[in-house]
Parts: C-alpha cells; sequence; structure tokens
C-alpha cells in the first residue's frame, strides 16, 4: 500500500511531437508522474489526449521527443515490450473478447513473461477490486452491461503486472451508478497499491475528486498544471474554452 506519492518519477514526458501523416497532433507535450500518483489529464475532444496515451504506450511512437518509464527511454520501444516492463494502456474501446469468459478475458492480460509468474496473486487482486467480476467470472464478456466491461478492461491491465496504468475516458457511455462503481474501484487501486495511474477524461467530477494533480491539454500542448487543491472544476472548465 502507498503512502502517497513519492518524489521520483515513474513517467517523465519532454518534448513529445506526434503527427499522422503531416498533420501534427502533439506540440512539444511534456509533463510527469510520481510513482504511487494519481494523475487526471482533461481536454476537449480532438485535442491529442488518445494520442499522447498512443505515444506513451508505443502504439503510435512520436516523432520527437523523450518518453522515460521508471528511467528507462521508451519512446521508440515496441509496444509489447512496454506492457512488460509494467506500462498497461486501456484505452475507450474495450476491446474484450467477447466469446471468452470474464476470467478468460483476465488471464489473458498476463500473457508477458513478467506477469504470467504472478497470474493467481493479480487474479485476486483483480477480484478483489472488482467484486462484480468475480460474480461474473464464468459469463462470456458478451453478456456484460457497459460498466461491467469497463471494469474488465481496467483489470485485464492489472493483470499484466502493471506499475503504471493509462486508463482512457473510463466515464464514457456509463450510467451514473456505473461511473461512480469505476471510479470507486479505482480509488481503491490508489488506496491498495502502489500502482500510478493515469486519467484521460473529459468528465472532470470524478477525476478531480481522486488525483493528486492535474494536466489540461490543448491542441496538442499541455497549457496548465496543477495540484487538485489548487483548482477548482469551473475553472477547468472555463481553462477549455
Amino acid at each position: 500500500m502507498t503512502t502517497g506519492p513519492s518524489a521520483s518519477p515513474a513517467l517523465q514526458l519532454e518534448g513529445v511531437d506526434s503527427y499522422y501523416g503531416d498533420l501534427q497532433i502533439l506540440r512539444q507535450a511534456a509533463f510527469h508522474i510520481n510513482e504511487g500518483e494519481v494523475v487526471a489529464l482533461f481536454g476537449p475532444n480532438g485535442h491529442g489526449k488518445s494520442t499522447l496515451l498512443k505515444a506513451i504506450s508505443g502504439i503510435h511512437p512520436p516523432r520527437a521527443g523523450s518518453i522515460r518509464f521508471m528511467g528507462t527511454e521508451i519512446s521508440k520501444a515496441p509496444s509489447d515490450k512496454i506492457v512488460e516492463m509494467g506500462l498497461a494502456y486501456i484505452p475507450e474501446a474495450r476491446n474484450l473478447f467477447n466469446e471468452m469468459t470474464v476470467v478468460e478475458n483476465l488471464r489473458l492480460g498476463a500473457y508477458n513473461r513478467r506477469a504470467r509468474g504472478k497470474m493467481d496473486r493479480n487474479l485476486k487482486l483483480v477480484f478483489e477490486l472488482f467484486p462484480r467480476l468475480a460474480e461474473r467470472r464464468d459469463q462470456t464478456a458478451s453478456t456484460l452491461s457497459g460498466g461491467e466491461s469497463r471494469m474488465l478492461a481496467v483489470g485485464r491491465g492489472l493483470m499484466s503486472d502493471a506499475r503504471l496504468l493509462l486508463i482512457d475516458e473510463p466515464s464514457i457511455g456509463l450510467s451514473p451508478l456505473m461511473k461512480k462503481t469505476v471510479f470507486g474501484a479505482v480509488r481503491r487501486i490508489k488506496k491498495e497499491t502502489d500502482i500510478s495511474i493515469l486519467i484521460v477524461e473529459q468528465e472532470v467530477d470524478y477525476p478531480l475528486a481522486l488525483a493528486d494533480r492535474i494536466y489540461l491539454l490543448k491542441k496538442g500542448q499541455v497549457i496548465m498544471e496543477r495540484s487538485v487543491g489548487e483548482i477548482s472544476k469551473a475553472e477547468i472548465e472555463k481553462a477549455y474554452f
């Protein structure tokens, strides 16, 4: 269990530029996440939030800049190696195997060499954090609700023996009750583990109540960094526009 974020950076970005063809999406993006810290990244749709996560996770590597994870440069590393190092990306699209059961989907999350030997321990952790998944362990993923599918996607990220979770738009398409449930589980991850978390969101309320610090991304640039106690929901939403 962590007792609070340390000064040691789990993730450090400096001068990150990313393009799709000739179109530049990220412009000198820079920020950091300390070990054991929860950071929320806000910003309007279409301004580069998901592209930033894909750059970090190796799915769409940046054209320029540095990305260091636990002190190691990963900007040119393949995505499977980044996962094996302990960085798990949970995209907005859940990418579940719908005809497989909940437990089969979770076990697939432990495919990397580092995680295989810790599969039983991490499966126990996932079921403790998400009791609903334990109840539905033998159901196929296609039978789950939207909120349960989101829990399964986060759980599968934990099965990779993650040290850092990148969670893209966890609240999108969920009912208020399911949003509360999903963010409640993320709060437990923060409280009961040493895992660092980056939440990318458009909605403000739940991440603001959970995070230690926030960043605002606009037009591909990080334009604001604040500790949570230094900024209000109204100030964040004003900065959007």
